[in-house]
């Protein structure tokens, strides 16, 4: 079964360490890549480009809206993400506590979902 574990993490944090912290940081993230390749359940997964980098879609009324930036203003920002192939929520659920972010953001576990074409 596919989860997508969503990293949450104040944005600003990565340009308030220091070098030496943010190479400790992404050494982290890259030992974490490796144990879930080596268990066998990483199926994909990348960090995202800056919330100043996105682009917000929303279609009303028959209108298309399209704003600068992420439309929430929330203290944590969607930084990335892994896909994972486990068992069940439970191995989902531990692999998500062992993620680097879970120490210092959140993780959030969500199954994917199949999709299903129009009958």
């Amino acid at each position: 079964m596919e989860f997508t574990l969503l990293l949450y993490d104040r944005e600003q944090r990565w340009t308030e360490m220091s070098e030496e912290q943010a190479e400790r940081e992404y050494g982290a993230y890259m030992a974490y890549t490796a144990a879930l390749r080596e268990a066998g359940v990483y199926a994909g997964g990348n960090r995202l480009e800056p919330t100043g980098t996105a682009t917000t879609v929303r279609v009303g009324e028959g209108k298309t809206t399209v704003l600068d930036g992420p439309y929430p203003d929330t203290k944590e920002q969607l930084g990335g993400y892994y896909i994972i192939d486990v068992p069940d929520l439970d191995a989902a659920i531990a692999w998500a506590a062992r993620c680097p972010c879970a120490s210092h953001g959140s993780v959030e576990v969500r199954p994917v979902g199949a999709v299903s074409a129009p009958a």
